[in-house]
């Protein structure tokens, strides 16, 4: 009996998912990860004030390209201004803070994995910059990394040609669902104030397509950095097809 028999005989006693998983390549192993956390201090001041500057970041011994660019994404957050240049490294940036910050200013950077499938390296991406007022300025991003490719998929990758006006009804949509989960949904002065917008932190996790937005975009500060989800099944013809995750793995 020839294997392609073999195979299909198979597949009519396994159910949809199963059937595919006989085809497709096994998923690759999680790359592992390697926390690199320290906090650091004004030279030579004691007390509650002092500035301070925490950088929580991630390595990949095996994929020096997604280190480089976490460092580089993390960089691009530290600027605040048109006069602000980006520190040529976390340790450069770290001092130059230090060498220049005031009384209770302190800054956070964080880089997370938020998740590891079908060849994709989800980080998430934080920033906190405090410089003494009533609440700090916190930032966030997401990095899609993929490993065949060995680079950054950004929006226009995950997209179809001509399908971007329809991803962000997509996402309109989504809106709605929040809206109408919150108590928000019946205040037509909040959705007058606060309405849907396009934002540039995309992350293609294995459930659903998030949309993150920065404070003060969609919601009031308090409400922090909303997350809208669009369902997979809402983005056939939208999303290429290598963008779905894999079925049966």
């Amino acid at each position: 009996m020839s294997l392609l028999k073999i195979a299909s005989m198979t597949c009519i006693a396994l159910t949809l998912g199963a059937c595919q998983s006989v085809f497709q390549a096994s998923a690759p192993k999680p790359l592992a990860i390697t926390p690199d956390a320290s906090e650091q201090l004004k030279a030579g001041c004691k007390g509650q004030d002092c500035p301070l500057v925490n950088i929580d970041t991630v390595h990949f011994a095996d994929e020096p390209k997604l280190d480089a660019l976490i460092e580089a994404r993390l960089l691009k957050m530290t600027v605040n201004s048109p006069q602000d240049k980006v520190a040529p490294s976390l340790n450069a940036y770290r001092e130059q803070f230090l060498r220049t910050a005031q009384s209770r200013y302190s800054s956070y950077l964080q880089a997370k994995v938020r998740e590891q499938h079908d060849g994709l390296v989800i980080v998430e991406l934080s920033s906190y910059l405090d410089t003494g007022g009533a609440h700090g300025m916190p930032g966030r991003g997401f990095i899609n990394y993929s490993r065949k490719d060995q680079k950054e998929v950004t929006l226009q990758d995950m997209l179809v040609p001509g399908q971007e006006k329809a991803f962000w009804a997509a996402g309109k949509v989504a809106h709605n669902n929040w809206l109408i989960s919150t108590r928000f949904g019946n205040d037509p002065e909040f959705v007058k104030t606060w309405p849907f917008q396009q934002t540039p932190h995309v992350a293609l996790l294995k459930d659903n397509v998030v949309l993150k937005y920065d404070v003060y975009s969609i919601a009031p500060y308090s409400e922090g950095h909303v997350e809208l989800k669009i369902p997979y099944s809402r983005l056939n013809g939208i999303l290429k097809p290598e963008w779905f995750p894999a079925q049966g793995q």
